[in-house]
């Protein structure tokens, strides 16, 4: 079918002009979801949970079982997606990031989708090339896909040196609530990419 995997997962095309700016009207009030590609255990994980707490306290996650980093954008088709309740709000899924995209708005927030979708934070940089291959590009991706404003983030560090998460956790919330007050078009997503330096260090953005 030309639809293919967009009708085979309820993503219809046809969302695709119903508005032309990604918007969210009462930030403090929007649930969130977060996603990322490094698994559930991803110390980057945590650092995205602490700024999407940090905006509001409508908090989901929904992220892989195991790491996909690398992953791109992949559905999976042709085999069964299992979920495990990690604990209240917090779910592991079998499957890729936009497996975990799909299945938190298709199902499990079915009766109240996410107004925000957050991605990562990813353990190094987003940058030119290795956007195509991004497992945590690919959740905002498919957040954007589906019409909901989606961000991705990642944290850039240095080889045998500690990831300096506390830039990420000092600065995200204030990036997005920066992008969230802008108008942006519809299907496109923003890359968020911190540099690697001590939160203090951050001259601006």
């Amino acid at each position: 079918r030309a639809d293919g995997a967009a009708s085979l997962h309820g993503r219809a095309r046809a969302n695709s002009g119903a508005c032309k700016e990604m918007k969210v009207a009462n930030l403090a009030k929007a649930r969130i979801l977060v996603t990322n590609d490094d698994g559930i255990h991803a110390p980057g994980l945590e650092a995205l949970v602490e700024i999407a707490t940090q905006l509001s306290s409508d908090v989901w996650i929904v992220a892989p079982e195991v790491n996909q980093s690398g992953a791109g954008h992949p559905l999976s088709l042709s085999r069964p997606i299992r979920a495990r309740e990690v604990s209240e709000g917090k779910v592991a899924v079998d499957g890729t990031p936009t497996d975990c995209v799909l299945f938190a708005v298709k199902h499990l927030l079915k009766d109240r989708k996410p107004d925000l979708i957050l991605s990562g934070v990813n353990r190094g940089t987003n940058i030119a090339d290795d956007v195509t291959y991004s497992g945590t590009i690919a959740g905002a991706m498919e957040g954007c896909l589906l019409g909901i404003p989606s961000i991705a983030f990642s944290q850039a560090y240095t080889h045998d040196h500690p990831v300096k998460w506390g830039t990420a956790t000092a600065h995200g919330a204030a990036v997005a609530r920066r992008v969230l007050a802008l108008d942006w078009p519809r299907n496109v997503l923003i890359n968020v990419n911190f540099p690697d330096v001590v939160a203090a260090s951050v001259r601006g953005v």
